[in-house]
Formats: C-alpha cells, structure tokens, sequence
C-alpha cells in the first residue's frame, strides 16, 4: 500500500507551537514519500472541546499550507463504526464492564504491595457488574509484552498489563475512548504511517494490543521530540501554550523546522518553505519502506 499519513488534533483550542511541531512532521513525512495526508479532528470529548476550534484549526492548517488530501474525518460521527468494534471485543469476551470508582481503584492499589501506582488492578475483570452500576467498559489485557520499532525511537516494549492495566475502551455516559476511535479510525482511513508527539510513544503498545484482538494492520510509527516550557513541562493549553500567529505563517513554521531540528530555509514564501523543509526531511529520514517495523508489523 503507497504512503498514507495523518494529524489528528482534538479541538479544545487553536493550534499551538506544540501541535504545529506533530502537523508539519506528519506533512513532511507524508510528502516525502509522495504520499496522502490526512486530517482528522479527534472530537469525541464534547465537555473538554472549545466551540469553532476544528473550524479553527483547519484554517490555521491551511494559512500554514497543509490542507488535507481527502475530506477531513470528525471522529463524532463514527459512533457507527466504534460499535461493531466493540461488540466484536465483547463477544470474544475481552470486554468487561467496571463499577469501580477512582477511589476504589486507589483503595485496590494501595492494598497490593509493589502494584503499580495509577495502573487499573483488575478489580472488576473476574466479577460481573449490573448494567446500573457500570462506570467503564474496559479490555482485558494479556501479560504478554508488546514490542515494535518506531522510526526515531528503535525498539520499545511495554508490559501493558503491568504498566497499564486493562484499559478503557467506553465511558458509561457512551463516551468512547481515545484508543478504540484511533485503531478503528486509522485502520478505516488505510494509515500506513504514524507521525506524532513522543509523548503518544507509550499509547502505542495499547493500540497495537487493540489492532491484534480486531485483526487490523498495525501502522510504522515515528515518534518525535515534544516542545516544552521554561519548566520543562510539555507544551499545551494547560502549561502556558499560545495560539499560534497566523498573521506570521512563515515564522511559526521556521519556529516549528527548528524544533524538528530542519536547517533553517531562508525561504521568502510558504510553499517555497515547504519545498525547501520536504527535500531537507527526505535527506534526513529514510523512506519508510525501508525501515523495520519490528515485532508489531504482522501483528
């Protein structure tokens, strides 16, 4: 399958020197292997969004030069793809229904010596819990690790069940999780190639954990550097992130190169900076096809 890659920034405010960074590497990667860019708006959290953000960000997007290839995808009209996905869990049997609450989870944890802090312990896995009183459908995890090769990183492996803990797949309010929408949603869409943030890096075993139970293909990743504050935070809404000017294109992406580590262009124009950032990418990172995908490739 030729190259096909995507951004995809949830709309709980305009673009930020942070998410430009995740964008224009996507861009990049995605024109240096002659290939389909896609945008896709991850709106499936309606109280943490900010009304006109997708809109926003689409026109920041385009200010910048990247538009996508194909019409843009909002995550909150694919309930009907979630479900099957879902049932399809369910019926294997890998689904459960949670009734523990914050609190209890602490509790459990606190009462298991050496269990992981912040990692669900199971509470519910071997216990039904009524419909009433459901908080979170979850998937059951295996204790088998997970490992892949991400294009920056080399090999990564993760013991989800150790480090994680069955996970969250649907709130009870009918809410779906970040994780089911983006293996359902990438896999619908033939994503073949994943630019982010490096701090997606330890989502990724879940995901491919998701892809294997669905018998979906498991993308090549390539996770790069996040932009941080003065206190080394990383850079977002919450820790201090200022909009982006758009009044100055040309500026936020040779702020964005910089990060990303791209000799600075000189170009007067932004397609002229694109073309110029495109080839000085292609020089830098091998094309795709050529790099191993690890353990996770066939998974």
């Amino acid at each position: 399958m030729s190259y096909r890659g995507r951004f995809a920034p949830s709309p709980t405010g305009p673009l930020h020197l942070g998410s430009l960074v995740a964008a224009l590497a996507s861009w990049l990667d995605a024109r240096a292997h002659g290939g389909v860019w896609l945008v896709r708006i991850e709106d499936l959290d309606p109280p943490r969004e900010v009304p006109g953000a997708a809109q926003d960000i689409l026109a920041t997007l385009a200010r910048l030069g990247m538009v996508s290839d194909e019409p843009v995808l909002f995550q909150s009209t694919r309930g009907a793809a979630y479900e099957p996905a879902f049932e399809r869990l369910r019926a294997a049997e890998l689904v459960y229904g949670c009734a523990c609450s914050r609190k209890e989870i602490e509790d459990a944890i606190a009462q298991r010596s050496g269990w992981p802090a912040g990692v669900y312990p199971g509470t519910c896995s071997e216990r039904p819990s009524a419909p009433a009183d459901v908080r979170a459908w979850r998937l059951r995890v295996t204790d088998k690790p997970i490992a892949f090769t991400d294009r920056h990183a080399g090999r990564y492996e993760q013991d989800v069940a150790r480090e994680v803990g069955d996970f969250v797949l649907r709130r009870a309010d009918g809410l779906w999780a970040y994780q089911l929408a983006v293996v359902v949603d990438d896999a619908a869409q033939e994503v073949t190639d994943v630019v982010r943030g490096a701090d997606l890096l330890d989502n990724t075993p879940r995901q491919i954990v998701l892809q294997r139970a669905l018998g979906l293909p498991t993308p090549r990743y390539l996770h790069v550097r996040v932009v941080v504050n003065a206190l080394g935070e990383k850079l977002s809404k919450q820790t201090g992130a200022r909009a982006l000017d758009t009044a100055a294109p040309l500026a936020e992406l040779e702020r964005a190169a910089a990060h990303l580590r791209l000799p600075r262009v000189g170009a007067d124009s932004v397609p002229a900076f694109l073309r110029a950032s495109t080839a000085l990418w292609a020089e830098r990172h091998a094309p795709a096809d050529t790099m191993p995908a690890g353990d996770a490739r066939h998974g």
